[in-house]
């Protein structure tokens, strides 16, 4: 997909390269410098997108012909953000508080050129089955999720043996909603 402008991709997300490039997209990567620190206050609906918005503020002042797409995804339970696990203890702790329970994947994209801005986030339900001890530290140990919120990829072995069912955009899940940003590039920066 040619665009009139050049895309960056502000993620170093593999996933996301992946979406981006499967989705038909041409686009440069560049990570942005970012604290992902959010307000201790803010509800945690809002968050994903508050910081795909500070992600994307990073290269505002630098921007001239380029779109940047920045995005970040939180995992929700029990009204609690589970972010990128430290180590090895946290992952199995994230894992065994999702285990047989319900809980959200909350993605917020922020799309920026010099002359719009364009904000937005897509909710996933996710259920997971009841997981023993030894499956968490499979998982743990031979995935190393240290770099996916809630210390799991939908994509990776856990996924395939644990969600027993999605509502909403498994893609979402995976790191990027990637039929909104197809949307949202196509109908509104061409």
């Amino acid at each position: 997909m040619n665009f009139k402008h050049p895309l960056i991709l502000a993620s170093s997300s593999p996933r996301r390269q992946y979406l981006m490039k499967e989705a038909g997209f041409t686009f440069i990567v560049k990570k942005p410098d970012v604290e992902e620190s959010f307000p201790a206050d803010m509800p945690v609906e809002n968050v994903a997108r508050y910081l795909a918005a500070k992600k994307a503020e990073y290269f505002r002042s630098a921007l001239q012909n380029e779109i940047v797409i920045t995005a970040d995804t939180v995992v929700i339970i029990n009204n609690r953000i589970l972010n990128k696990p430290q180590d090895r203890n946290e992952a199995i702790e994230m894992l065994s508080l999702l285990s047989g329970n319900t809980h959200r994947v909350m993605t917020g994209v922020c799309i920026l050129s010099k002359e719009k801005e364009k904000s937005f986030d897509d909710t996933t339900i996710v259920n997971f089955a009841r997981l023993s001890k030894e499956e968490i530290e499979f998982y743990v140990d031979n995935y190393k999720p240290y770099d996916k919120a809630g210390a799991y990829g939908a994509q990776d072995w856990i996924g395939m043996v644990a969600i027993e069912k999605i509502t909403g955009s498994f893609f979402n899940v995976m790191g990027l909603p990637i039929h909104l940003v197809y949307h949202h590039l196509t109908n509104s920066f061409k």
